[in-house]
């Protein structure tokens, strides 16, 4: 039986090469984006390439279009195998800083991170979870980064010591934390949840990536879908990259 996959944000960067990778593997993809010009595009792409990938208009700040999206999900299949929380932005990148930027975290850049980073993905689990626990096998695998793990921002010998991001890391720090919550929420059922870190990866989220970041979205995605296959006896609720277990 083949899987039935979502991915969030997958109109562009790590999502699409999600989206790409999952259908190559042989599952039933549905590319979950924003705006629906590029679902268009991105969907007519990939099935002229002979790729089974659909779409849906799904903007995850807006738990209105989030329940649009989970009712045609609904209507077209009777489960979902698959659920990707790809969807991210990372503001700070190009906030304001100097004498009239803040002086440590901008509140309104903080509202808007933790909107799409952590209440979309949770508004998306909330309404896709019935589909998803029809699943002989359900995944949640939720797109994080080790710059939000509490160990590696105090540890001074970390590589990602350095990095004072607070609104973004934060906001997947509590994503993390909603990794641990659903999976034992989920404990006892057939559904499991992930946090995966996928890299540094060469997209458009913050200036400079595709420029200097070490890893393709292609390469990157590898990660995700180990997650997204994670077979029946591997725990739950972990956070997990390319490289092994990440420390919360």
């Amino acid at each position: 039986m083949e899987s039935i996959a979502l991915v969030t944000g997958g109109t562009r960067g790590l999502g699409l090469a999600v989206v790409e990778a999952l259908a190559a593997e042989g599952a039933t993809v549905i590319l979950a984006g924003r705006r629906a010009d590029a679902v268009r595009s991105q969907v007519e792409a990939l099935r002229a390439r002979g790729l089974d990938v659909s779409g849906v208009t799904l903007d995850v700040d807006d738990p209105a279009s989030v329940r649009a999206a989970a009712a045609e999900v609904a209507t077209r299949h009777d489960r979902l195998d698959i659920l990707v929380n790809n969807a991210g932005i990372l503001p700070e990148a190009t906030s304001g800083g100097g004498e009239d930027g803040p002086r440590f975290v901008d509140a309104d850049v903080l509202e808007r991170t933790f909107r799409t980073n952590v209440f979309g993905p949770v508004s998306v689990i909330e309404e896709l979870l019935p589909l998803l626990e029809r699943s002989p096998a359900g995944r949640v695998v939720n797109v994080s980064t080790t710059m939000g793990s509490l160990t590696e921002q105090q540890n001074p010998d970390s590589p990602y010591y350095g990095l004072v991001v607070p609104a973004y890391q934060a906001s997947k720090a509590a994503l993390n934390a909603v990794t641990v919550s659903l999976a034992k929420h989920l404990a006892g059922t057939r559904v499991k949840v992930t946090s995966v870190c996928p890299g540094w990866v060469q997209t458009d989220l913050a200036p400079g990536n595709r420029e200097h970041a070490p890893t393709t979205p292609a390469e990157a995605a590898e990660s995700v879908v180990r997650a997204a296959r994670l077979p029946d006896d591997a725990p739950s609720g972990t956070f997990l990259s390319a490289s092994g277990p990440v420390a919360w």
